[in-house]
């Protein structure tokens, strides 16, 4: 019986396939339009919102802020333009996206108008950090532990 070996990626990715690859891909992107470029970009934060509220365990804490300057920044706007956009104070809406205040269902809609993502991302966002605070707080999520059903199995 003849033994099988595994295809190590290097056999298939050799360094002048890497190459081609790149200039490829270099060579597609320039045939693009402006809009199809920003709208590229656009569609890069709205997976890196899904990827970092399906994280487990996310290497670095991202808040609403940090995903709104995403979006300014391709946009190259300032947060001053979008809370007159918003019709809201730059110092009102700041207090939001830095979590001093909870978020809101009439923020949700603006920012989910804005950027054309779920309003439900939004919202997942700030509830993903707030269970990232409990959790790191140990104290707190040992007291979590006395609502667990078990408890109430091993009395009866």
């Amino acid at each position: 019986m003849e033994k099988t070996r595994e295809i190590e990626p290097e056999e298939i990715w050799a360094r002048s396939k890497a190459k081609g690859l790149k200039e490829f891909i270099a060579s597609e992107s320039a045939k693009q339009t402006d809009e199809q470029k920003l709208r590229n970009e656009l569609l890069a934060v709205k997976y890196l919102m899904q990827d970092y509220i399906e994280s487990e365990h996310p290497s670095n804490r991202l808040r609403l802020i940090d995903f709104v300057k995403m979006y300014l920044k391709i946009l190259n706007i300032t947060q001053k333009t979008l809370a007159n956009l918003f019709e809201m104070k730059d110092s009102n809406l700041h207090k939001y996206l830095v979590g001093e205040r909870k978020l809101n269902a009439d923020l949700v809609l603006k920012l989910s108008s804005f950027s054309h993502i779920d309003p439900e991302f939004w919202f997942r966002i700030e509830v993903k950090n707030e269970l990232i605070e409990i959790r790191n707080e140990q104290a707190k999520a040992k007291d979590y532990r006395k609502y667990d059903y078990r408890n109430l199995l091993s009395r009866g």
